[in-house]
């Protein structure tokens, strides 16, 4: 091959190829037509407003859920009668029963009952729940729970926290504590619980946080004189009102319950007056409150009940068992882990939220 013949060689390379880049186009854009194409959406971003959501508090009737339920049943089966019979007191007395009111409180609210029935004062069922949720509400009614702090006092109130480990006893008081200082008080708490280790920690926990002073004293010591020393320290700086938290070990101890006898007379013996011994008593425990309170009262002479959990697994009918049988009126309740879950016992809303 002659160097003459080079160009032409380059020449017919390049058209070669320029015509096959032209068929390899054509044959592109007919498949192109052929199948669709998938598009992509380009995301659109807009701008959207913040909106505050409110979301409304649980209601007392929400919270005791659980304890509606035991009587609820009941309540709809005997409405569904056509009149009333035997089988309607042996089905509301055993749904009182399973709601903790306890065997003497029920066995005189369907006594009552059964004398208005027999006069015929009562003769459909609607008539017969109507006048047991009467019964009911007047048995709480008409009570003063109204937490007693006497501004006469020279020295400070003194407030006895008592009850079993565990029945949410120094939670309780912190939580009082956060209230009555936003009610304008001082108040000072002493961790007089020294036998168990985390209650000094978890009421300082609690002070800071409600922004209470505190007093503590040795673990394992004397818990009367960590109180009086709480109670005379409160005095020196003019501050209102004590919260004195307390042992409870075990409520059948015989030497916790001399102990807290101890501590209630201590706690008196220098400035101040003890004006509430309030005994904290866990709602799901049923009966076994009800014993809890009988020992207590004993011991400590006990002015009212914090009936603590009542939005868990309790039945709420230990009310009744309570202030029927010892007449100590239930004061606050909790309602949940907040501290605003925990109020005032209102007897007209818990009777509405166990029946509707």
């Amino acid at each position: 091959m002659n160097n003459s013949s080079l160009p032409m060689i380059f020449l017919l390379l390049a058209v070669a190829g320029l015509v096959f880049g032209i068929g390899v186009v054509a044959i592109s854009r007919r498949k192109a037509r052929a199948v669709p194409q998938i598009q992509r959406a380009t995301p659109v971003v807009t701008a959207v407003a913040a909106e505050v959501v409110e979301v409304a508090p649980l209601s007392v009737r929400d919270r005791l859920a659980k304890a509606r339920s035991s009587l609820s049943g009941a309540v709809g089966s005997v409405l569904g009668r056509s009149d009333i019979n035997d089988a309607t007191w042996l089905e509301l007395e055993e749904a009182l029963l399973r709601a903790d009111v306890g065997v003497r409180v029920a066995q005189s609210l369907l006594g009552a009952l059964q004398t208005r029935v027999k006069a015929k004062e009562i003769t459909t069922p609607a008539q017969l729940i109507d006048a047991l949720r009467s019964n009911m509400s007047s048995q709480l009614v008409g009570t003063s729970r109204d937490l007693n702090f006497e501004a006469n006092v020279d020295g400070p109130n003194i407030w006895l926290m008592v009850g079993v480990n565990g029945a949410g006893k120094t939670t309780s008081l912190g939580k009082i504590a956060a209230q009555q200082i936003a009610l304008g008080r001082t108040v000072l708490m002493a961790a007089g619980d020294t036998f168990r280790a985390a209650a000094g920690e978890q009421l300082s926990t609690w002070a800071e946080r409600s922004g209470a002073q505190i007093v503590r004293g040795a673990e394992g010591g004397d818990p009367s004189s960590v109180i009086f020393d709480g109670v005379q320290s409160a005095h020196s700086r003019n501050i209102d009102l004590v919260l004195a938290d307390t042992a409870g070990r075990l409520q059948s101890n015989t030497n916790l319950m001399e102990e807290l006898r101890k501590v209630r007379r201590v706690a008196e013996k220098g400035a101040g007056k003890v004006t509430e011994v309030l005994l904290v008593i866990d709602a799901t425990t049923g009966q076994n409150g009800l014993q809890q309170a009988r020992q207590f009262t004993e011991a400590t002479q006990v002015t009212g009940v914090v009936l603590t959990k009542l939005d868990g697994s309790a039945k709420g009918g230990i009310v009744f068992a309570i202030e029927t049988e010892l007449g100590i009126p239930v004061k606050l309740v909790g309602l949940g882990e907040t501290i605003d879950d925990l109020v005032l016992f209102n007897p007209t809303e818990f009777i509405d939220a166990l029946f509707e």
